[in-house]
Parts: structure tokens; C-alpha cells; sequence
């Protein structure tokens, strides 16, 4: 029998301390890089932006990936990148952890309107109340003191 799946992830990590390093002008060779990383792993990556401070991916994975696995090449390769090629002059490193929030496919173009809309959207809203909205609409329980 065949594997066959339909999930789509929303993915969300922030840079440490949130620092606002991501410059518009230079994000587009982060984000080609990380769909490189997605395409590599035979992983859909159906849109990737962000803003200063943080980033969202929406995508769907092969079967034989693992998001944490996936994630974790993500940062690494990413953080060597823009350290080795001074892509974001005051980045250091990416936060630990993240957020991933299950989807249907009812909700992906809905998604990707979103996630294509970042900059506007976080003159409404900061990084930090969108992170709490998206945990609490999944249903996710969390300590304030462990999100940020």
C-alpha cells in the first residue's frame, strides 16, 4: 500500500531575543535559500515571508520527513548562511523552539493570503499577540513565561 497524506504546515520561529535583523531588502535570499532546504527534502513549500523579527513558512512535508528534523536543518543551514554570506549584519541566531499549527486544505489559501500579507498585518499586531492568537486558536495550552 502507498503512503499518501495531506497536511499543511504553518510554521513560525522568531530570531533570539526577537531582534528586528530579518532587512527587507535582503530577506528574499533567506527565503530562496529555505525553499531550496524544503525542495531538497521533497517537501511542498506552498509560501514563505516574514517580517524583522520573525518568519512564517506554510508547506507540507514528504512522508519521510519529521518536522523537528526538518526544522532543525532549517535554522542551522540557515543561521551558517546568513553568518558566512553577512546577509543580516545583526543576526545571531534563531530562537529555540517554534510554533506549528496543522491545517486542512479548505484553510491553505486562506493561509497563504496571510503569511503573503505580514507586513501589513503586523502594523496591527505584534509579533508577540499574534504568537499567543495562533496558540490559543489551535487549542494550544502554554506559560506565558517560556513563549518569548
Amino acid at each position: 500500500m502507498s503512503t499518501y497524506t495531506q497536511i499543511y504546515y504553518h510554521i513560525v520561529f522568531s530570531t533570539k531575543n526577537r531582534v528586528p535583523c530579518l532587512a527587507k531588502a535582503r530577506r528574499d535570499q533567506l527565503f530562496k535559500y529555505i525553499w531550496g532546504i524544503l525542495k531538497n527534502k521533497k517537501c511542498h513549500l506552498y509560501h514563505i515571508n516574514g517580517v524583522d523579527d520573525h518568519i512564517h513558512i506554510l508547506t507540507s512535508l514528504h512522508q519521510t520527513v519529521t518536522l523537528a528534523d526538518l526544522l532543525r536543518d532549517i535554522k542551522i543551514s540557515s543561521s551558517k548562511l546568513i553568518k558566512e554570506r553577512h546577509i543580516f549584519s545583526s543576526f545571531t541566531n534563531w530562537q529555540s523552539g517554534y510554533g506549528a499549527f496543522t491545517h486542512s486544505l479548505k484553510e491553505k489559501q486562506a493561509l497563504v493570503d496571510y503569511i503573503k500579507n505580514q507586513e501589513a498585518h503586523h502594523t496591527k499586531e505584534t509579533f508577540q499577540d499574534e504568537y499567543k492568537r495562533l496558540l490559543l486558536e489551535a487549542g494550544i495550552q502554554f506559560d506565558e513565561k517560556f513563549l518569548f
